[in-house]
């Protein structure tokens, strides 16, 4: 079974900028690798990678995905992210389905959540992964 600690789901934002080429995010990935981590993204990311998936990246989209760990949606993880996103409304904070799902996968599986949109991930039992 992985562990919590060696265990990081790529949000959008950093697979986009891996596809953009941009060093920053490919080297951190790479010491990451190197250093053991296991590297995945949620099906959500997925789409959201395709759906904004420039003419001409087809093939690099389908490599890059293709490399990760891909964590399905279940029932589990719906019914998680639905909760929290009704939790957090009625405590004022406004968070996408999208964003709680992803979330969700990431504590489902007790990964560490990379992102560079962490406002949008500020949900209680959710581990972020600080590359700062």
């Amino acid at each position: 079974m992985r562990s919590a600690s060696r265990s990081i789901l790529l949000d959008t934002t950093i697979l986009i900028d891996v596809l953009h080429r941009r060093p920053k995010q490919i080297a951190l990935l790479k010491q990451l690798i190197a250093d053991g981590f296991e590297l995945g993204t949620s099906c959500v990311n997925v789409g959201e990678l395709y759906a904004g998936a420039r003419p001409g990246e087809e093939a690099a989209t389908n490599a890059l995905v293709g490399s990760l760990t891909c964590y399905d949606l279940t029932l589990s993880i719906a019914r998680r992210a639905g909760e929290m996103v009704a939790v957090r409304r009625k405590a004022g904070k406004t968070h996408s389905l999208a964003d709680m799902m992803i979330a969700a996968t990431a504590m489902e599986h007790k990964c560490q959540l990379l992102t560079d949109n962490v406002r949008d991930f500020q949900v209680p039992g959710l581990a972020l992964f600080s590359h700062l």
